[in-house]
């Protein structure tokens, strides 16, 4: 295996290893906000020991994270030299700001919240994780915008042999990125709503603290399903920017690979590359690929095989990737409605509080097919039609990178499995008496 495959696989692993806990995070910290806000207008007791026990499996939750996260930017100069002399202009620039605004207001105010129970006033207490919750969100905005500079390259300049920075108003207001950060925010809040409704489910069936759980349930109940339906529709807005910018990745998405228009959507479709088509092909319904890409049901849609051959991406795997995070996409707002529906009668509906523990990785499997989608489907681009991510390697030998994988592959094992055990021990031990 040659240095790009190996760099990408460690790259790979590192990122979607740390995005384990990037999304519950983001959401997580919402809703530990809205519980604490219950409490400082209600006075209730309960909504101070929901937000304390939710608030540990967080701090569990975000320490790894941090943890994970410092490791993956090293690799932009161990493994991407090229990469970061090249476009480290302005890549570097959305970095640094994340790192110096956003993660150290997370981390100041995520301290105040952790040692100022009883030592700041409630008003201060309640602003402290309200800050914490939308310096997370603010962190990941700098992160997707970083990103998605490399799937949309704007407001740069090529002066001497490196893209410099233009225009940072351009960078910052790209329509790809915002359009990552907002499909990519409301799926982080739903994963978290699911995580909450599992471990509450989890609790109820097994009638632990009732009315503990049960306000957590119908709590996260409620955001849940209003999330997992805007998940749907951002995930639609968000595809008409990929058809309209990168058009190849919508056609590796589809696996559709003749232009036309009114361009149907096939229900059962296996790509075969090499055939320069699909092996089955079945249930076409006209136009709905044309009316999913541009909102119009005539539309032309640009087919793979109008695209060189070294510019397409890895069809099998975008498509699959594209299949699964749709179909749970899809399953999502029917297990949120019913957890909605039956909130006041859970007792009643074994079934459903059966379901939902199992449910809580799916979303997880989700976010994590929708940016192997996002990533698989750039190639070969590193930034999308300007440079190749083999132009982009550090030069070092494979043997290198090879042993630097592997050390990665085994120290994040251990750390998944440090989460896990964490996470699970005190989820299943509930809120302090």
């Amino acid at each position: 295996m040659d240095v790009v495959m190996l760099s990408r696989l460690q790259f790979a692993v590192a990122v979607f290893f740390h995005f384990i806990f990037v999304p519950l995070t983001l959401g997580l910290s919402v809703l530990i906000a809205v519980m604490q806000t219950i409490y400082y207008r209600t006075g209730n007791e309960t909504y101070k020991r929901m937000a304390k026990f939710w608030g540990k499996l967080f701090l569990i939750n975000f320490t790894l994270g941090v943890v994970t996260g410092i490791t993956l930017e090293f690799q932009f100069g161990t493994n991407w030299s090229r990469y970061s002399e090249y476009v480290g202009d302005i890549f570097g620039s959305l970095l640094a700001i994340e790192a110096t605004l956003a993660f150290f207001l997370e981390s100041t105010f995520l301290a105040v919240w952790v040692f100022g129970w009883e030592r700041v006033s409630k008003k201060m207490h309640l602003f402290a994780i309200w800050a914490v919750a939308f310096a997370s969100n603010l962190s990941g905005l700098w992160i997707i915008l970083a990103n998605g500079w490399m799937q949309n390259p704007v407001g740069y300049v090529i002066r001497n042999n490196r893209a410099e920075l233009d225009n940072f108003f351009t960078v910052l207001s790209n329509p790809y990125a915002w359009g990552q950060f907002f499909h990519n925010l409301t799926a982080s809040w739903m994963l978290a709503g699911f995580f909450v409704l599992g471990i509450s489910a989890w609790h109820l069936l097994r009638r632990n603290e009732e009315d503990f759980f049960n306000r957590s349930f119908k709590l996260a109940a409620a955001f849940t399903l209003v999330l997992a339906i805007l998940v749907a529709v951002q995930g639609h807005n968000h595809g008409n920017t990929v058809a309209r910018l990168q058009p190849a990745k919508l056609a590796a998405m589809e696996s559709h690979w003749e232009t036309q228009k009114s361009a149907p959507m096939y229900l059962l479709a296996v790509p075969n590359e090499s055939a320069e088509g699909n092996a089955i092909q079945a249930f076409g319904i006209p136009g709905v690929l044309s009316l999913l890409a541009f909102n119009d049901p005539s539309a032309e849609v640009k087919g793979l095989k109008d695209f060189p051959k070294e510019d397409r991406p890895p069809v099998l795997l975008t498509f699959l990737n594209f299949r699964l995070m749709v179909g749970l996409g899809t399953l999502f707002p029917l297990l949120a409605g019913a957890a909605f529906l039956f909130r006041n009668r859970l007792q009643d509906k074994q079934w459903l509080l059966k379901a939902l523990p199992w449910a809580i990785p799916l979303p997880y499997l989700a976010i994590m097919a929708g940016w192997a989608v996002a990533e698989i489907g750039r190639q070969p681009w590193i930034v999308y039609g300007m440079m190749r991510t083999t132009d982009a390697v550090s030069p070092v030998p494979a043997s290198s990178v090879a042993v630097s994988l592997l050390a990665f592959g085994a120290v994040y094992t251990l750390l998944g499995v440090l989460d896990i055990y964490l996470l699970r021990k005190y989820a299943r031990k509930g809120p302090a008496a």
